[in-house]
């Protein structure tokens, strides 16, 4: 492009004037499929919806929505009149999406009909303006069931600077923190992953991954769209259909985490199945979480595909770095800056030597606009024109980077980012417990595995089963401790930290 288009929906009309009829976005749940035309409309059906329900430029509509192309409808239709998009965790419980909805202090929440309890579940803790949307009456249409009202198009002024979406992540305190991500973070992603990967207009990428993760958004979505390809999206990853998506849709593409790629080992010991076509497929795209050395290698050499690392974070928009999908490529590393500015630093922030370990600094076009509402964590993050990420990790002579340890004791399961202080605080609540602290286990199936040390007050019995059950009432069942051990102390360092990594050896042991 000569230019680069200055919002999303004027990046989706480029496309739709160039090629109106070639295929987008694809249901693999039930086989529709939108042309760039198609979606256009559909997206500017819903924003008419939105509008029609008081929704307009800088509002915030929470999402509450399983993977379908109705999700991805829904988002632009959001961005195509200047709003906010607000993708809420499905698997989060109700007492969780109702602080979401709150903090983002949301003026409309699209949900589909399998969510309805939740909403009645929580509906006199939020606001009486909050108005709730069911959009999709009939899944199985082509269409979505809104209005053919064309007496304004649902258009805004929209600018590079203005926010696109509000995403939560976890916060150390235990309080999600909104992050911010402008129409420029998100379409800077999209160009410097579709740039950096070689993708093109004869790309088809597929969308396992959750759509409220930033990962579906922009390495499988966005990414298409801006280099003129075409997506699929599948309500879940299944290990025993995905060779056949694979063959049916011509794949090239797909994200995934390391979980993924061990499940479909052992589904698949033996290779692809025959008379599947899979050669079109160029590699794997792999995030969150390292992936094992010897799972790389055996996924490769047992089904001739690369797996191509990188690593980012919500607040990067998500990918910030990538392994070249080439003989470069390095496994271990998640790879080379994609397009921002990645540097490795000390506790006085200057550069370290390569090798060295230090913290993970960003700057960018992908990187947040801010916090939504949180000094203390902008505060925090932006010093000296830098994103500050608490992940260390190294570079080594050639400019690849390693990342060796995550922020703040973060838990990543199964590509779940989980922060053991949103755990304890549940755990503290608990009327027998006098301390407790969640650590991440090693897991041969999630990477990684919830477990929590308890010390019971003075004359009180508990049982592992029932903590288990108390945190379930109370947290979504990935951040649920799967083990509890009962000692009478949790060893602490001379300045009273807990030391995660020996409560995590009397798992291990």
């Amino acid at each position: 492009m000569a230019t680069e288009a200055q919002s999303i929906p004027e990046l989706l009309k480029r496309r739709v004037s160039v090629a109106p009829d070639k295929p987008f976005l694809f249901s693999e749940a039930d086989k529709r499929q939108f042309t760039y035309k198609e979606f256009e409309a559909a997206v500017k059906r819903t924003a008419r919806l939105l509008a029609a329900n008081g929704v307009g430029k800088g509002d915030v509509v929470s999402l509450l929505l399983p993977n379908s192309v109705e999700y991805v409808i829904a988002y632009f239709a959001c961005w195509q009149i200047g709003a906010l998009a607000g993708p809420i965790n499905s698997l989060l419980k109700a007492r969780e999406i109702a602080y979401v909805i709150s903090n983002s202090e949301a003026r409309a929440w699209l949900v589909n009909h399998e969510f309805l309890p939740v909403v009645e579940a929580i509906r006199d803790q939020l606001r009486s303006t909050l108005n709730v949307i069911i959009p999709f009456e009939n899944e199985a249409e082509t269409t979505l069931s809104v209005a053919e009202t064309r007496d304004q198009e649902p258009d805004a002024d929209i600018s590079q600077e203005d926010e696109a979406i509000i995403i939560y992540t976890s916060g150390t305190t235990g309080k999600p923190k909104g992050c911010l991500l402008t129409h420029g973070n998100v379409i800077a992603n999209a160009r410097q992953i579709s740039s950096w990967l070689g993708f093109t207009d004869a790309d088809r990428l597929l969308t396992m991954m959750p759509l409220f993760h930033m990962n579906a958004v922009s390495v499988t979505t966005m990414s298409a769209l801006y280099a003129g390809g075409s997506t699929v999206v599948s309500p879940k990853f299944s290990a025993s259909r995905f060779w056949q998506v694979i063959s049916d849709y011509q794949i090239t593409s797909f994200g995934s985490v390391a979980t993924m790629l061990s499940m479909l080992l052992s589904t698949y010991p033996d290779g692809v199945p025959a008379g599947l076509k899979t050669q079109q497929l160029r590699f794997a795209m792999c995030g969150s979480a390292p992936v094992p050395a010897e799972v790389l290698r055996r996924f490769e050499e047992t089904f001739n595909c690369l797996v191509i690392e990188g690593y980012g974070l919500s607040e990067s928009t998500c990918r910030s770095t990538f392994n070249p999908p080439d003989k470069r490529r390095r496994p271990g590393s998640c790879g080379l800056p994609i397009g921002n500015a990645m540097r490795v630093v000390d506790e006085e922030d200057r550069d370290v030597p390569d090798g060295q370990l230090g913290e993970i600094v960003l700057r960018g076009e992908n990187i947040l606009k801010g916090y939504y509402k949180n000094d203390v964590a902008n505060a925090t993050a932006f010093r000296n024109g830098w994103f500050y990420t608490g992940d260390i990790g190294y570079r080594d002579a050639d400019g690849f980077y390693y990342i060796v340890d995550r922020k703040s004791d973060m838990i990543i399961r199964g590509g779940e980012n989980i922060y053991p202080r949103e755990i304890d605080e549940v755990l503290y609540q608990h009327p027998d417990i006098a301390a407790a602290a969640a650590v991440g286990v090693p897991d041969d199936l999630y990477g990684e595995e919830v477990a929590a040390v308890v010390v019971l007050k003075a004359g009180v019995r508990s049982s592992e089963q029932e903590v288990i059950d108390y945190c379930k009432a109370r947290l979504a069942d990935f951040k649920c401790p799967k083990t509890v051990r009962f000692v009478d102390d949790i060893p602490k360092g001379p300045t009273g930290k807990l030391l995660k990594r020996e409560l995590a050896k009397m798992f291990s042991s």
